[in-house]
Parts: C-alpha cells; sequence; structure tokens
C-alpha cells in the first residue's frame, strides 16, 4: 500500500528497513530498538519521474555509439597529493579519505582548497566546505595559523543532509569537501548520525550530485583501533577512491590509494607535519636512511624498493634475543611476521645458522610497509647480520627474491632499483642478475652464494 506524501514512518537504523508502525523487533536484521521515526519527504521522488507523471526509462545503447571522453582533472595544489589520486582530483569523482584522529585530514583539505581557489582563474572555480565537527571560527583560526588564503571558501557548519543539499544547488561548486561524513543525517533515515542507514544514504546523495556535474566531492573518515575505516564497507565500493593517511612519526604522514578508480594504487604521497600545514617530502630517501658517520652496525640491509613510479632505498632492521619463552616469537610490524618466519626458516635450512630458539624484531626505518617479494635477500641478509653479530659492508643493497628451496630469484624491474641505488651512492649491489653484474655488482642465484657474498663465508 502506497504510503501518503508527508507521511510518518519507521525505518531500521541498521538495515534501513521501512514500516508504517513502530516495532520493538526489526523484521529484517533482528535488532532491537532501531527503528526510528522519520519523514516521508514530499520532494524526494526519483528524479526519473517528471512533473507530469511521465517516466523516463533507462535503456541500453550499443557499445559502438558510445564515445569515450577524456578525464578532466583538479590539481589539489600539492605535487604528493596528485601523485595518489593519479594526476588530480578527476571530475564527477568521490574521494573518502581516511585516518585517525589528529592526524592531518582537515589540514590537508584546508590547503586542497585554497590552492584550488588560487590556482583558478577569476571565478572559475567554487570551493563549499562543511563541517560537522568545528565551528567556521575554528577553520578560519586554522587557515590564519597556516596562513592560507581562504577568503573566498564558503564554509557551511551543519549535519543535515538536506541543507548541505540546498547549498549545493545554489552554489553550484567545483570542489566540495565534507569534513566529515560520520557527522551528515537525513530525516529520510534517521535522526541519529553514523548509523549504517545513515552514512549509505548520505554518501550516495552527495556522490549523485557530483556525478551530474563538473565537481570532485572530498570526504573525511574516521578509523577504528585496527586502522580500517569505520562505517560499512559499502561506503568504500561507492566511491570512486579511497586514500589511507597514516602516520610514521609525529612528523611524517603517508597518504596511499587503497582503491583509485582513475589512477594506481601503487603510489605513496609522503608529507612533514610542520607549523605552516603539511609539507611534501623532497628527498624521501632521507626518511629511509640512517645517515652514519661510523660502522654499520650488525643487523642493518638496504634494498631499493618501488613505490608506484619511484624506487625509495629503505632499511630493514633485525635484532635477535634469546628466546623468553619456549616458543620463539616474532615481533615486526612494518613487514608481514609470515615473511619474516617464512625467510628464518630458509636460512636456518639452507645456510645452517638456527633461528628456532631466537625471538626475532624486525624495523624498517622511516616506518614505511613493506610488502614486495624483492625484499626477502635483504631481510635474510640482516637476519644472518643479526644472528651472526657481523655487519654488511659499507654502502651495500641487497635485492632478490627467495625461494624455499634457498634460490634467489630475479625481481621486477631490476635496472631501475639498480641505477637508484647507485645514484644514492651505493657501490656494492648484491643482485639475482648476471647482465647486470659490474665491478661493483656481484651476482647470486642461491642464499649460499648470497652469504659468501656478503660475509665471506
Amino acid at each position: 500500500m502506497a504510503k501518503k506524501k508527508g507521511s510518518i514512518v519507521y525505518k531500521c537504523s541498521n538495515c534501513g528497513y521501512t514500516q508504517p508502525g513502530w516495532l520493538g523487533k526489526c523484521p529484517q536484521c533482528g535488532e532491537w530498538n532501531t527503528l526510528e521515526e522519520c519523514i516521508v519527504d514530499p520532494n524526494s521522488a526519483s528524479p526519473l519521474i517528471h512533473a507530469d507523471g511521465s517516466v523516463t526509462k533507462a535503456k541500453p545503447v550499443p557499445m559502438s555509439k558510445i564515445t569515450v571522453q577524456g578525464e578532466e582533472r583538479i590539481s589539489t595544489g600539492s605535487v604528493e597529493f596528485d601523485r595518489v589520486l593519479g594526476g588530480g582530483a578527476t571530475k564527477r569523482s568521490a574521494v573518502l579519505i581516511g585516518g585517525e584522529p589528529g592526524i592531518g585530514k582537515s589540514t590537508l583539505l584546508i590547503q586542497t582548497a585554497a590552492s584550488v581557489l588560487s590556482s583558478a582563474r577569476g571565478n572559475a572555480s567554487r570551493v563549499l566546505y562543511v563541517s560537522g565537527e568545528e565551528s567556521a571560527s575554528q577553520i578560519k583560526g586554522r587557515a590564519e595559523r597556516l596562513k592560507l588564503n581562504v577568503g573566498s571558501v564558503e564554509i557551511l557548519c551543519t549535519l543535515r543532509l538536506e541543507d548541505i543539499l540546498d547549498a549545493l544547488d545554489s552554489l553550484n561548486p567545483t570542489v566540495v569537501i565534507i569534513d566529515s561524513i560520520q557527522t551528515v543525517y537525513s530525516v529520510q533515515a534517521g535522526i541519529v548520525p553514523g548509523t549504517v542507514s545513515q552514512l549509505k544514504y548520505c554518501a550516495n546523495e552527495l556522490i549523485s550530485w557530483v556525478k551530474e556535474r563538473d565537481s570532485v566531492l572530498f570526504m573525511t573518515a574516521h578509523v577504528t583501533k585496527d586502522g580500517t575505516i569505520a562505517g560499512p564497507k559499502s561506503l568504500e565500493h561507492m566511491v570512486d577512491t579511497v586514500i589511507s593517511f597514516e602516520r610514521s612519526s609525529d612528523e611524517v604522514r603517508f597518504l596511499r590509494a587503497l582503491k583509485n578508480r582513475f589512477g594506481s594504487v601503487d603510489e605513496l604521497g609522503i608529507f612533514e607535519m610542520e607549523s605552516d600545514g603539511l609539507k611534501a617530502v623532497a628527498d624521501p630517501s632521507a626518511l629511509f636512511l640512517t645517515r652514519r658517520n661510523g660502522e654499520t652496525p650488525a643487523g642493518i640491509a638496504c634494498v631499493p624498493v618501488f613505490e608506484g613510479s619511484r624506487v625509495f632505498v629503505v632499511e630493514i632492521q633485525a635484532l635477535t634475543v634469546p628466546a623468553k619463552a619456549q616458543v620463539n616469537r616474532v615481533y615486526s610490524e612494518k613487514i608481514d611476521s609470515a615473511r619474516v618466519s617464512r625467510v628464518a626458516a630458509v636460512l636456518e635450512k639452507r645456510a645452517g645458522i638456527k633461528f628456532s630458539d631466537q625471538d626475532i624484531y624486525i624495523n624498517v626505518a622511516g616506518g614505511v610497509r613493506l610488502n614486495e617479494s624483492a625484499i626477502d635477500a635483504a631481510l635474510a641478509s640482516a637476519l644472518y647480520s643479526a644472528r651472526s653479530d657481523i655487519p654488511l659492508a659499507e654502502k651495500t643493497v641487497v635485492l632478490g627474491e627467495l625461494s624455499l628451496a634457498g634460490e634467489v630469484r630475479p625481481v621486477t624491474k631490476l635496472k631501475q632499483r639498480v641505477k637508484a641505488a647507485r645514484e644514492l651512492g651505493f657501490t656494492n649491489i648484491i643482485a639475482p642478475e648476471k647482465e647486470i653484474a659490474s665491478s661493483s655488482t656481484i651476482a647470486v642465484d642461491s642464499v649460499h652464494s648470497l652469504v659468501k657474498a656478503l660475509f665471506k663465508k
């Protein structure tokens, strides 16, 4: 039975189920006390239904008649942010940025708003900054501390989705910033912000508005204790780009794309938080390498790794101590513990050095996470060095994938990695390819040859 316009319904805040009367238990999801009173908006009809009652239906179109349009992008004003987005923010797209509280999401977006306006000619661009957590004076105070010119940025402090949509229709901005999506609510989905149905409904309305215009939508989201974006996973697949804002130290921030429909997900943006805002790191290698005046201590190995289109030489640090319990343990946050255990097992079996009675600690200088298989040989070198207490030679990098049979296998883009290491001053290259062998490069094909090349054993 159709409901009258302007009538009151009860909607489940957990699953979105709607019915005309209140119940203690939702008939669809089985949750208790989740039905909330909502008002049916008389203006919320589908845009496919016209005022005269006629209906426009979607029809299939042959692929041969479809023309491919180029992607129009808007620069954020930050080289690192543009790199992670794939060359800038694509028009008619939605970007979700997740990060822990206080990491700098609002700072990044207010800097983006100022950069978009400063690079626009005349009134070609408008920016609407919607805040549900801070007042307008707080936002302006932050902008003044960062010395940003945001006089033309439109500020809207509200929690209601209907107010945001009205402002969007009247301003028609080029860039829309929602800080944060968890604070937005609509009477169509209940009156409590942050629920599953609220997030899905509000995000869908905002994304639909952006998709119909040449605008870009940025939405911030909080993360849980596990480091995942709070709210339903369905919100992540609704947007075009999901970006994770991570903290390496008090000053260093990493920006990484977890999903990107308009670019690569392998790029890494590196920032430093300074008194005047987030600044792109000019020399990323300085973050991942420790500058020492004396000899390199035992347990240190360097490896060139790819992050998107760039090569960084990072330092892997290993420490082994006698196990404090009957079973040894692996402590590793930046490299998967399973990879560390596997490499240690290969060394114990193929190189005759024992790790089963040792607790293993692994760290990566700079705090970057390493996932690629090209670090296996360097990880093995650091473990062997730590266990034998023999340091590697100065200016040495090691790269290669390690098999369970003890073989050192080739890695992708080897020549680019070697070139980047040499440009940073590394003179000893231990690699699995013979064709790059030279006076400064030693080709290895097994754990035995790797240990012999590094430790003369």
